[in-house]
């Protein structure tokens, strides 16, 4: 069974923790988001969709899987 790397999962973390601040920083008052890795993971699943039409990267390079 093949595993994500060190780098590959430094890679998702980055992305899911940018995301969440993200949305923190746009909350429109000094509510914040409590971690919700639905909200996070529909927001990577928009971003990443954007990108690789664009031909900027790759799923695989934005958000590594196995």
């Amino acid at each position: 069974m093949k595993e994500l790397t060190d780098q590959q999962i430094a890679r998702q973390d980055y992305v899911d923790n940018a995301i969440y601040d993200l949305i923190n920083e746009l909350i429109p008052s000094d509510k914040e988001l409590d971690w919700d890795i639905e909200i996070i993971g529909k927001v990577r699943d928009t971003v990443q969709a954007l990108l690789v039409e664009r031909g900027i990267c790759t799923e695989q390079d934005f958000y590594p899987y196995i």
